[in-house]
């Protein structure tokens, strides 16, 4: 038995360095609450459950394959699709020519919610924040020239999945290729989008039938393809930390599994086929050991809660994509560093596929440029790192060993909390995931903008010269016009009474669970239905599902490091309040369909915190509501959220209607907003634009200055 070192007296060789300096420094606490230590040796390896362990069998902590990427390296995927279908087929195939291995389809908000492109409330949305699809037709256009029986398509879709896995699955028939050569993954995960990404059309109950139905139906008739891809990357996206991203993923993929099963589906005829997807950030070692331990979880709870016979049910698969929170607008081409530690940080916790994000998608959407470099980033980790030639090349390093276990144990806590709730939607209902997930977000924010977390070119280290970037503008006035003329077009064309009795049949389908909603829409899109009339079939019985914003209070206040600091904001408010007689009001909004709402609730909790009143829109408000809550509610500013390229069509909209509004708002704007639009905005009679990385702080006194000088000229 080697010597027991304690943490700080290893051979007292740092005795003459730790001189005048407390100990207790050196130990570094992560935000999941994991304590870290300066120095780690091999009797930290004692009693570690997961360390008895080879790849390619249980628990599969070094990986999924016993060879891993000696004998096949990970699939090279881009998640891409803008503007049309014809668009985004000519960029797959530039894509695939120049060594992409797999196709990561990434749909507009439009599609995601269940419209088709001439619906009025999606007039701002379509074609923008990914590839506009009405009917199979697109779909067609999509793939032209691309075999589906040879290439792997991964498609991203929650809310509208049943008629855009339909759409697919017609497109390769009328290509030539059975379902059951179709190959790829579908998401499918609609839990997540309760919790965060609010990509969701009907409520919780109805939309696990959903997923259930797809389950069932793919694990029938398409033995190559993943029907859900249980996906952890939005949480993190969302200001969800490493323990929480973990546990709440893990607990989805349990709670599908339970929905299946209650279906009468054996737990070994689809488990092998479910897949996930993890989000990786910057802590280099946590993210690597993340894997690791998400794979011994996933093993261990697969085999406690189902009893499995077939070993394949206990493998997690995972897809990775490298952090688009982490991306800065400030030196943008720092970012091609962050996403280069971060895919390295994925290949070395062994992932099965990766995407890595471009440098200017903090900006606006990847240009051809950028996507290149994000693609070759790994073309070169493949091919000239070595990383392929050795399993688990991480595997008995003391750190990351101890990290890993660390991650189970935490991650742990959680799975069983959320199991004594009754699972996953229990919990969901109850509104925990998304709660602790905001309060993790805000906590960040807190760290970064009191510089206890620091981002190089946003807090510190800043550089004096800003780079100009090109960046891709979607013409989103003609995408939408094309999109109509075709529409027209296919409803002109089509045989209306069979569309009709397709419709009919989903809506009835929707009243019992004696038909599978998947096979029944793969029919009504071979007739040429649309996404649109095939969501609103469902909806008709199942409801569109809305939900009340709320925010988190007292956590960017005691989180932030310099409480003088929010001394001063408070005082200059009530300096305010002693005036005016009135506490400065902010109603936070979000219009369009666009889910994405981290940005605004952590600005609508920071503020709350340092003194403001906030209140928080529902999502998906269109300019005209907001103008109508906002004569109701007479706010002081007006913060108009953006984070899906629909700002200029949007706010100009809501601009406009102020023009004859008797009650003129103050309205500012946030989120990621192009420096070039900026004096579109502004023009449009936008006060003031807080972009990526702004200082919650800094904000605050901009916000004051602007009612000073502009509504209240008495404070």
């Amino acid at each position: 038995m080697s010597k027991k070192y304690n943490i700080f007296d290893w051979e007292k060789i740092a005795l003459d360095e730790l001189k005048g300096i407390k100990t207790d420094r050196l130990i570094k606490e992560t935000p999941e609450g994991i304590k870290v230590k300066p120095l780690y040796t091999k009797d930290d390896l004692e009693d570690l459950n997961h360390m008895n362990s080879l790849p390619g069998i249980e628990p599969f902590v070094r990986g999924p394959k016993a060879t891993m990427y000696t004998s096949r390296p990970w699939t090279v995927r881009q998640y891409s699709g803008f503007s049309t279908a014809k668009e985004s087929n000519k960029f797959y195939k530039k894509n695939i020519a120049a060594g992409q291995k797999g196709l990561s389809i990434a749909f507009d908000l439009a599609t995601h919610r269940g419209y088709d492109s001439d619906n009025e409330r999606v007039r701002a949305d379509v074609g923008k924040a990914g590839v506009a699809i009405d009917t199979v037709e697109d779909m067609k256009i999509l793939f032209d020239g691309i075999p589906l029986d040879k290439m792997s398509v991964s498609m991203t879709m929650n809310g509208a999945v049943l008629p855009v896995l339909a759409s697919f699955i017609v497109a390769g028939e009328e290509q030539g290729v059975p379902v059951e050569q179709l190959s790829g993954t579908i998401q499918n995960d609609i839990l997540k989008e309760f919790m965060v990404r609010n990509t969701y059309i009907y409520p919780p109950e109805p939309s696990m039938r959903i997923v259930s139905d797809i389950i069932s139906y793919t694990s029938e008739k398409m033995p190559k393809f993943n029907s859900i891809s249980i996906s952890g990357y939005h949480m993190q996206e969302a200001g969800a930390n490493l323990v929480q991203e973990l546990a709440f993923t893990i607990s989805d993929g349990l709670e599908y599994i339970r929905a299946a099963v209650d279906r009468g589906l054996n737990v070994d005829k689809f488990a092998p086929r479910l897949s996930f997807f993890f989000a990786i950030g910057m802590n280099f070692f946590m993210e690597a050991s993340k894997l690791r331990a998400a794979r011994y979880l996933w093993s261990y709870w697969v085999k406690k809660l189902f009893n499995n016979q077939n070993p394949k049910s206990q493998i997690l698969r995972t897809h990775c994509q490298t952090s688009g929170a982490s991306l800065q607008e400030q030196d943008p081409y720092n970012n091609i560093v962050r996403t280069t530690i971060e895919a390295l940080a994925g290949v070395l916790g062994g992932t099965q596929s990766l995407h890595t994000n471009s440098f200017d998608e903090a900006i606006a959407l990847p240009t051809e440029f950028s996507a290149k470099i994000a693609r070759n980033t790994q073309l070169i980790l493949q091919n000239e790192t070595g990383v392929t030639d050795v399993v688990d090349p991480l595997a008995g390093s003391y750190y990351v060993e101890n990290l890993t276990n660390e991650l189970i144990q935490n991650a742990n806590k959680i799975i069983e909390k959320i199991n004594d709730m009754g699972g996953m939607t229990k919990a969901i209902e109850s509104g925990f995931p998304k709660s602790e997930i905001e309060k993790s977000a805000t906590e960040k924010q807190a760290r970064i903008d009191s510089k206890k977390e620091i981002i190089v070119g946003v807090n510190e280290f800043k550089s004096d010269h800003l780079d100009e970037v090109n960046i891709l503008d979607i013409d989103n006035i003609q995408v939408r016009k094309e999109q109509i003329e075709k529409l027209d077009k296919i409803k002109s064309e089509r045989d209306n009474n069979l569309v009709n009795q397709s419709l009919e049949k989903i809506t009835n389908a929707a009243k019992n669970k004696n038909e599978n909603l998947l096979s029944l829409f793969v029919e009504a899109m071979r007739n040429r239905s649309t996404v649109g009339e095939t969501s609103l079939a469902l909806e008709k019985v199942y409801t569109r599902y809305e939900t009340k914003q709320s925010i988190v209070t007292e956590v960017y206040a005691n989180t932030f490091n310099d409480q003088n600091e929010l001394k001063k904001i408070k005082i200059s408010l009530d300096k305010f309040k002693q005036i005016d007689n009135e506490t400065i009001t902010i109603y936070m909004a979000k219009l369009g369909q666009d889910g994405h709402d981290r940005g605004a609730k952590v600005i609508a909790s920071s503020f709350a915190d340092l003194g403001f009143e906030v209140e928080l829109s529902k999502l998906f408000i269109s300019p005209t509501e907001l103008l109508k809550i906002a004569n109701d509610l007479e706010p002081d500013v007006i913060g108009i959220s953006s984070h899906a390229a629909g700002h200029l069509t949007l706010v100009k909209e809501f601009m406009e209607l102020q023009k004859n509004n008797k009650k003129k708002f103050l309205v500012i704007c946030g989120g990621v907003i192009p420096k070039k639009d900026y004096n579109k905005l502004k023009n449009m009679g936008v006060s003031q634009i807080f972009g990526p990385g702004t200082n919650i702080t800094d904000a605050s006194y901009n916000i004051l200055n602007l009612i000073k000088y502009g509504q209240k000229s008495n404070l």
